[in-house]
């Protein structure tokens, strides 16, 4: 698999699995973005000309999609809409690429016979109490809560289908919540440390009770070209590092890290059918496939990215204005 194709590279997981296969293969990248407003072309600066090729396009595009799938041993495909916010107050991006998109994808690899890998996300299984001792498997039943989650869903059962009915060799992975470098500011983590860097005060939805399971992205790079390596055809691997925290936990250990009174953030008005707990076991990836998270310990990865986030501001500042103004007509 010396040629990847990675849908979406310029993006906040894409691109840190990009420079991740970069530093530790010596398979070339052709990175596939449309750059909409959460692709970043600066995400990819600094990577060698001859080991990474970069081209505009939508994965919607049947005839630039077919050109560059043929040219590629493996396809990678991170490209989606994937804000819940943004899918409630417009579903129909969401649709386009999620399943269109991906259905266009799936069509080129079947034509061309070339390995797929798929990457979703555990809010296709809906959410779980917090009180719940149970933790999300490959074989949880789906149930998606937003219309981000049912196309992610939806994307998930096409690939499954073009695997039984057309013999496409792919596998999916679904991962918990990402964090690290290169994540746009309206998530949750770089939200907090940007407000922390400019002044203000961090935010926190409803009572800070929903819980998440965290995991840098640079393990979820890594376990994604363990399954692409490893990875038996057909099946799917759940990706996560242990790392559940509820989200007032998490916006005081950033206050903390970033020498603020743990208390020092505001209460705003609770996200629109915002799921209570995530949680993933990834049993099956490890023991099949060895895999292992590097990030053990949360609070030293947050540490490296809050970081981050102060030597990269030309990175985040371009969106910051327009991100916040669009929170505010939200109320949050």
């Amino acid at each position: 698999m010396a040629r990847l194709l990675v849908t979406g590279g310029a993006g906040f997981i894409g691109s840190n699995f990009v420079r991740h296969v970069v530093e530790n293969t010596d398979h070339h990248v052709t990175v596939l973005d449309k750059l909409t407003y959460a692709g970043n072309r600066e995400s990819l600066t600094g990577l060698p000309e001859q080991r990474m090729a970069f081209v505009r396009g939508d994965i919607a595009d049947v005839a630039l999609v077919d050109e560059l799938v043929e040219a590629a041993d493996a396809v990678v495909h991170y490209a989606a809409e994937s804000h819940n916010d943004n899918s409630l107050s417009d579903p129909h991006p969401f649709l386009h690429t999620n399943l269109v998109g991906s259905f266009t994808l799936l069509e080129a690899a079947r034509r061309h016979r070339v390995r797929f890998h798929h990457i979703s996300t555990d809010e296709v299984y809906g959410d779980l109490a917090l009180d719940d001792p149970d933790r999300f498997t490959e074989s949880t039943p789906y149930n998606p809560s937003s219309p981000y989650s049912s196309t992610k869903a939806g994307s998930d059962l096409l690939v499954r289908a073009w695997v039984r009915s057309f013999g496409v060799e792919a596998t999916i992975s679904n991962c918990s919540n990402n964090y690290g470098p290169y994540q746009h500011v309206e998530k949750f983590i770089p939200r907090q440390i940007t407000n922390i860097l400019r002044g203000n005060r961090p935010k926190l939805y409803g009572a800070g009770q929903n819980v998440r399971d965290w995991i840098h992205a640079d393990d979820h790079s890594s376990a994604v070209l363990t399954i692409l390596e490893k990875g038996r055809i057909g099946e799917t691997y759940l990706i996560g590092a242990d790392g559940e925290r509820d989200n007032k936990s998490v916006i005081e250990m950033i206050l903390k890290l970033m020498g603020q009174p743990t208390d020092a953030y505001d209460h705003v008005v609770d996200r629109a059918g915002h799921d209570l707990r995530y949680a993933i076991d990834s049993t099956k990836l490890r023991t099949e496939l060895g895999w292992q998270p590097r990030y053990r310990d949360f609070e030293n990865g947050l540490a490296e990215t809050i970081q981050w986030y102060r030597d990269h501001e030309a990175w985040w500042a371009p969106a910051k204005d327009a991100t916040e103004a669009f929170y505010a007509r939200q109320g949050q």
